[in-house]
């Protein structure tokens, strides 16, 4: 009757209970390493043994008046429970003389459980002797390494009987390349990796490092708490075929007042804007890319590449209108491995040009105090402005520009002058524009009548052409 409610208790469970007592071995020649299994398995612990013969399992109670009782389990969890035979008691502390290997355990006292699994490692043997590589079975993504020796998996059994596997921890270690894009570092960078293995198989496929590099297998971690761990290192260095790349777009900024429509910024955010928009496009390839190009296209799909650009570093400056997208291609020597960066896609606006007539310089410091046109995506421009007589008093030719109102370091007197623009847009619309400026005064003027004919006029009710043309 006990042993069928110890039963139903194990099968049913689904936490793991505190131990009510310790569990210690003696007799061994290395000692009992301790691992903490998933708690789904209903063990409170694994014991890993470097072989049973001779070696005592001991159970000290928390008391000695609480009974003690000992039961064990095969693969068939708490379905093949039985009584364990052999157990002697002495006070608080039963003994088990004779251990049986890979089979778990119940330890109740009073009505408290302990449940463990004993594992004999020495029954999982190791044998490592090697690792290598052949690159003919390589491909762009993977790489095949194959093991010389042996490592079964070490099987246990939950309470339920779940067939579980436990983690020998072998290490693969080798180097590979990592990109990194922060505020101190662009680049690739060297980094190294370790990958554990479960069991050892004979062949074992891991991503392709992406640089030259040899590799290291060890372990496996029982061996290696015990001091005795093996480590094999590859005979050739690993020479890398596999590729990678990445791209960053770094917009010149600009900060144009009178300029609408502009946009500035890094790795494929808002780039492009007004015109000119000048990116600068930096590729970064890894170890084994032999050939890279930047392509241009006007379709996202890039079914008909534009330009197609052999270097690393693109400067490129972008005058008309449309949407663009560029990425960065690289390939190794024999062409068999190929990358892309992420797609950067410039937009470029239309243009605009809008004049205003009236601004009063000398009024209010920086406040509408010089005439400027109000633009967008202009590639080409010139502008002329004259007073009433046809005399030129300023001239420029970059939109961002304007007219403080002065002529020979002095400022003109109040009235209307006029404009003459030639532009040329990203759109490639042309245009012609001419009308009057007027300049008024809310104080008067200090430099009134010292600019030669120019500084105390009257304004000029006549007024200008004001008129314009867009072609």
């Amino acid at each position: 009757m006990e042993t069928k409610r110890i039963s139903a208790i194990l099968v049913a469970a689904a936490a793991v209970v505190a131990s009510a007592g310790t569990i210690s071995f003696n007799g061994t020649t290395r000692d009992a390493i301790s691992v903490t299994p998933e708690a789904s398995t209903g063990l409170h612990c694994i014991y890993v043994l470097d072989g049973v013969d001779g070696v005592t399992m001991t159970y000290t109670a928390a008391s000695a008046s609480v009974s003690v009782m000992w039961q064990d389990f095969g693969e068939g969890g708490g379905a093949s429970v039985v009584d364990t035979e052999g157990v002697t008691r002495t006070g608080r502390v039963s003994r088990l003389s004779k251990i049986k290997a890979n089979h778990g355990y119940i330890i109740t006292e009073g009505t408290t459980p302990t449940y463990v699994w004993v594992t004999d490692y020495s029954t999982f043997g190791m044998e490592l002797h090697g690792i290598s590589h052949d690159a003919s079975n390589d491909d762009c993504g993977t790489t095949r390494l194959f093991i010389n020796g042996s490592a079964p998996e070490i099987i246990y059994y939950s309470i339920n009987g779940a067939r579980r596997v436990l983690d020998r921890e072998f290490k693969i270690e080798y180097n590979t390349l990592e990109w990194v894009n922060d505020s101190t570092t662009t680049g690739w960078t060297q980094v190294p990796v370790e990958r554990n293995l479960e069991s050892l198989q004979d062949e074992i496929v891991i991503p392709s490092p992406l640089c030259n590099t040899t590799f290291t297998l060890s372990g496996d971690r029982f061996m290696e708490q015990w001091g005795a761990a093996v480590t094999v290192e590859s005979d050739d260095t690993y020479v890398t075929r596999a590729v990678d790349c990445r791209a960053t777009a770094v917009q010149e900024a600009r900060d144009n007042d009178n300029e609408r429509n502009v946009a500035a910024g890094e790795d494929g955010q808002m780039l492009g804007g007004s015109a000119p928009v000048h990116i600068i496009f930096t590729g970064w390839p890894t170890d084994a890319v032999v050939f890279q190009e930047w392509q241009l296209a006007t379709d996202p799909e890039f079914e008909t590449i534009d330009q197609r650009m052999n270097v690393n570093v693109l400067d490129q400056t972008f005058n008309e209108a449309g949407t663009f997208y560029l990425r960065y291609i690289v390939a190794n020597g024999d062409g068999t491995c190929e990358a892309a960066s992420d797609v950067f896609t410039v937009s470029i606006g239309v243009s605009e040009l809008l004049c205003p007539n009236v601004f009063s310089p000398g009024s209010s410091e920086n406040t509408n105090d010089v005439w400027k046109v109000s633009y967008s995506s202009i590639i080409d421009f010139h502008c002329w402005i004259f007073n009433r007589w046809g005399n030129k008093v300023c001239e420029f030719t970059d939109p961002s520009q304007g007219w403080d109102g002065t002529y020979h370091g002095k400022l003109v007197g109040a009235g209307v002058y006029y404009y003459v623009i030639q532009a040329t847009g990203s759109d490639g619309k042309k245009y012609k524009l001419s009308g009057d400026i007027n300049i008024i005064r809310h104080k008067k003027n200090p430099y009134a009548g010292d600019s030669g004919g120019e500084g105390g006029e009257l304004p000029d009710a006549g007024g200008g052409d004001g008129g314009g043309v867009v072609e």
